[in-house]
C-alpha cells in the first residue's frame, strides 16, 4: 500500500493547489472588475481576459488530475482488499481442514467445506444400528459480503439442509464490532463462521442419526434443528418434546421432556395436570437412563401410559 499512500499525498497536494488557484482566480476576477472600469484600451482588456482563461484551464487541468488520482486510488483500495480476503481465506484454509475456496468476485465468495463426522464410537451411551452412515459431508457457502468493507451481508448453504440462519447472524453482528480493524479481523469472523457451521453440521448429523436409530415400528423419532428439539411420536397421537444440552450426543448431557401434545385433532386434550406428572415424573429417572435416547422415549412411554390408566381408574371411582 506504499504506492497507495504517495497517490494520496499527490491527490492532497493538488486539491491544495486547485484551491490556491481558486482563491487567486477569485482576486483577479475582482481586481479585473476593477480595472475594466478604468481601462477601455483593446491591448488591456486582451490582455486580461488571456489571464483569465489561462486561470480556467489550470483549474480544469487539476480537476481531470484530481479524478483521475481519486479514480486509480479506489481501485488499488480495492485490489488491496481483494488481496486482504485472499491472504485471509489462505490462513483459514492452513487452520480447517476440508475448506477449498471455489470463486471470489469482490462482492461474493463461493466455498466448498468437507465435514468427517466423528466414528459411531465417540457415541458409547447410544445405539446406533445403521450401517451405511456418511462420515463426509460436503457443502458449499455462497457468502455475499460488503464491497470495500468486506461485511458479511448474506450467506447461503447448498444443500440447505442444515439451520445455520442464527450463526449468520451472529456472524454479521461479529464484523460489525470489529469494523475498525482490518485483516486480522477479517480472518477471524470469517473463520469463526466456518468454525461454527461445521460444529452445527457435525451436531446436526449426529443427532439426526441418534433419533433414526432410535426409531421403532412403534414409535417415530426426528430432530429438528432449528429449534435443537427431539420430538418422539408415540403410539395413541402423542408427540413428545425433548429438549437437548449442548454438546449432546458426544457429552454424556441427559435429555430433558419439555411437554406432551396430541397429534391427533379429534383426540383428547392433554390437561396441565396430567402433563405436570408426566414430565416430573420424566425428568426425575436416573440420570443413565436420560442419556440414552431410546432409553429415555421408552421410560416416557411407559410413563404415559401408567398415567393414562391411573386417570381411567380414578375417572371409573369417582363415576360410581
Amino acid at each position: 500500500m506504499e504506492d497507495s499512500s504517495e497517490l494520496e499525498s499527490d491527490l492532497e497536494w493538488m486539491k491544495c493547489s486547485l484551491d490556491l488557484i481558486s482563491s487567486q482566480r477569485d482576486r483577479e476576477k475582482e481586481k479585473e472588475d476593477e480595472q475594466m472600469e478604468h481601462f477601455s484600451s483593446g491591448e488591456n482588456q486582451s490582455n486580461l481576459i488571456n489571464t483569465n482563461e489561462e486561470s480556467k484551464f489550470e483549474i480544469l487541468k487539476l480537476d481531470n488530475q484530481i479524478e483521475e488520482s481519486k479514480r486509480i486510488l479506489k481501485s488499488m483500495q480495492d485490489l488491496d482488499s481483494v488481496c486482504k480476503w485472499y491472504d485471509a481465506i489462505e490462513q483459514i484454509e492452513d487452520v480447517l481442514s476440508g475448506l477449498k475456496v471455489i470463486e471470489f468476485d469482490g462482492t461474493c465468495i463461493r466455498l466448498s467445506l468437507r465435514t468427517y463426522i466423528p466414528k459411531q464410537d465417540v457415541l458409547f451411551l447410544q445405539k446406533i444400528e445403521e450401517t451405511n452412515v456418511q462420515y463426509e459431508i460436503n457443502h458449499e457457502f455462497l457468502i455475499e459480503v460488503t464491497n470495500g468493507s468486506m461485511e458479511i451481508k448474506n450467506v447461503e448453504m447448498f444443500p440447505n439442509d442444515i439451520y445455520i440462519g442464527d450463526i449468520v447472524d451472529a456472524a454479521k453482528s461479529f464484523r460489525q464490532m470489529f469494523l475498525h480493524l482490518a485483516l486480522m479481523e477479517t480472518s477471524s469472523s470469517l473463520e469463526w463462521f466456518v468454525r461454527k457451521a461445521q460444529d452445527r453440521i457435525i451436531q446436526s448429523t449426529l443427532r439426526r442419526l441418534v433419533a433414526r436409530s432410535a426409531s421403532t415400528s412403534r414409535q417415530s423419532i426426528e430432530y429438528l434443528d432449528r429449534d435443537e428439539i427431539i420430538v418422539a411420536h408415540m403410539v395413541g397421537g402423542v408427540d413428545a418434546f425433548m429438549e437437548v444440552s449442548q454438546g449432546w450426543p458426544i457429552t454424556n448431557s441427559p435429555l430433558k421432556l419439555l411437554s406432551l401434545k396430541n397429534s391427533n385433532h379429534h383426540a383428547k386434550e392433554i390437561s396441565l395436570g396430567f402433563l405436570c406428572k408426566v414430565e416430573e415424573a420424566a425428568n426425575s429417572l436416573d440420570v443413565h437412563t436420560r442419556q440414552n435416547l431410546s432409553s429415555f422415549v421408552d421410560s416416557v412411554e411407559k410413563i404415559l401410559v401408567e398415567q393414562m390408566h391411573l386417570e381411567l381408574h380414578s375417572d371409573g371411582t369417582s363415576s360410581v
